[in-house]
């Protein structure tokens, strides 16, 4: 190791000295009175749950997916990998800071400075590109608060940055007038983080234990005995003190910021506490707005929103038909985590649109991570895709915002993936002028062509005279961004004459009037 670099080290750990004395949690009973109203924490009850109409309307959503992990640069679950030998994020961790049982994660965060951090010229952005809520990271798996955590000292306000990062994000975000959402990723985090408590297998360290198998970082690394090298995502093995515990820190996070949408990174967690913090945001949101609640709560476990109850969350996935409640998907540019390489292969604003109008097609919302910088400061690149997306929305948002589904999601001629399942983003085949999809609002009916043909021409199949769809007569067709444009049907469909020059990139919307379209 160079001179230069053991002293970098020598003042990180030099920067984090109090770190060492903090006590264990407060665990204790946590208070049971949830705010009164129409929902206790029951299934029975949270069944008469309505998912309010702001959601269904707002189709787009953006994510700071930010935090001290965020601060290496290396990309996700970076506090997690770091603790397991041979991985990548292991190699990154001894070659820039040294081993982890020498240095650990909690040396990193004094690192996260978010100097270049402006939340009110980023949700401005944001704004511009059409987004209608903006979702701040809370706390992820690696168990650091993003807010002056009343249950936690390892917080933002305590330490890296030294701000309310999520008290800052709600400031901006009601200044430019869009829905505030929080994500909580806490629930897993004493399995998650239990690689911390591990050791080499071989080499010069082999036994010797990581530095999060010192008690002193206990109230960072959990108290979890077994080393989950293999994540199971359940909740086997977490133990009765930490849902209490779960249960006292987002309380504390919904009394704090009242969020319009509480997103959680997996389904409702630990029963009868998750079910009281779904209440109590209900609750308290019905009496803010004559009794009717008009918060959100997500989960990734389809069957806990089949009746009323929450949203349905699909991480990096779309379903495969029109689903019968709205939903959303939620996925990244690029890493969760802020990686420096993966600048130049970030989604394209082609992607990031193609998945918007198929998703909204099937009745969901699209919630979009932008991994920020340790700087706090988007990246040129992640700017040029936002800039793509925003001249996009400019022209078709009409054909986006509070539509709703038509009698099919759309046509494609070629499409397999797997059925309404997560990560199968992966597996989509990008989408050509042959491939349309429908929105509609009121007796309008919008109907995406997904390429630009180079005949000039294009066909919509599904609409043709002689449709199984009950679609009635067309009268008249608008491109949006140019205007009207001659059409004919027939057998074969809807044929469109397109205009010489291209109204934007990537998909393109008709708005198509007449009777009985919808």
């Amino acid at each position: 190791m160079k001179m230069s670099r053991r002293r970098a080290i020598q003042a990180i750990a030099l920067a984090v000295p109090a770190l060492k004395l903090m006590p264990g949690y407060a665990f204790g009973k946590p208070d049971p009175a949830i705010q009164s109203g129409a929902f206790v924490g029951t299934r029975e009850s949270l069944k008469k749950y309505v998912i309010p109409d702001w959601f269904r309307d707002a189709k787009f959503g953006i994510w700071a997916h930010w935090g001290p992990q965020s601060a290496i640069e290396a990309g996700d679950w970076y506090a997690r990998n770091m603790y397991m030998q041979g991985s990548k994020q292991n190699k990154h961790f001894l070659s820039h800071y040294g081993h982890p049982s020498k240095i650990g994660y909690k040396d990193t965060i004094p690192n996260w400075k978010a100097e270049k951090f402006d939340a009110d010229y980023l949700v401005g952005l944001y704004k511009k590109a059409g987004a209608k809520y903006f979702m701040s990271m809370g706390v992820h798996h690696d168990n650091f608060d993003l807010w002056n955590s009343k249950h936690n000292l390892w917080n933002a306000v305590q330490m890296g940055p030294k701000i309310d990062i999520v008290g800052q994000w709600k400031k901006a975000t009601q200044k430019h007038g869009l829905k505030f959402g929080i994500s909580d990723h806490l629930w897993i985090s004493p399995k998650w983080f239990s690689t911390s408590k591990g050791a080499d297998k071989d080499g010069p360290f082999a036994g010797i234990p990581y530095d999060g198998a010192n008690i002193q970082y206990s109230s960072l690394y959990g108290h979890c005995k077994k080393v989950y090298t293999d994540l199971t995502w359940n909740e086997d093995g977490i133990p009765a003190y930490w849902k209490e515990h779960w249960y006292m820190r987002i309380k504390d996070l919904v009394d704090q910021y009242q969020p319009d949408l509480l997103y959680c990174d997996g389904p409702i967690p630990f029963e009868e506490h998750g079910l009281k913090i779904l209440a109590h945001l209900y609750n308290q949101s019905a009496e803010k707005h004559r009794g009717v609640p008009q918060s959100v709560y997500t989960s990734k476990r389809p069957e806990d929103s089949q009746v009323g109850t929450c949203v349905f969350d699909v991480e990096r996935g779309v379903v495969d038909s029109i689903w019968p409640r709205p939903w959303q998907t939620d996925t990244c540019i690029g890493d969760w985590h802020y990686n420096r390489n993966m600048i130049g292969h970030y989604k394209t604003p082609k992607t990031v649109v193609d998945m918007l109008v198929d998703i909204v097609s099937r009745n969901g919302n699209l919630m979009l991570n932008f991994p920020l910088p340790a700087s706090g400061m988007l990246d040129s690149d992640e700017l040029n895709t936002l800039d793509g997306i925003t001249k996009w929305m400019a022209i078709n948002s009409e054909a986006i915002y509070a539509t709703r589904p038509w009698k099919i999601y759309g046509e494609s001629p070629a499409v397999a993936v797997p059925a309404g399942t997560s990560f199968n983003e992966s597996k989509r085949q990008g989408l050509t002028f042959n491939d349309v999809r429908f929105t509609t609002k009121g007796k309008t009916l919008y109907t995406f062509f997904m390429g630009w043909p180079e005949t000039g021409k294009v066909t919509i199949k599904p609409l043709a005279a002689n449709n199984a769809h009950g679609a009635g007569k067309i009268e008249n067709v608008e491109l949006l961004g140019f205007g009207k444009v001659d059409f004919t049907r027939d057998n074969d469909g809807l044929k469109i004459t397109l205009p010489a020059q291209k109204p934007c990139d990537h998909a393109y919307a008709l708005k198509l009037s007449g009777v009985d379209l919808t």
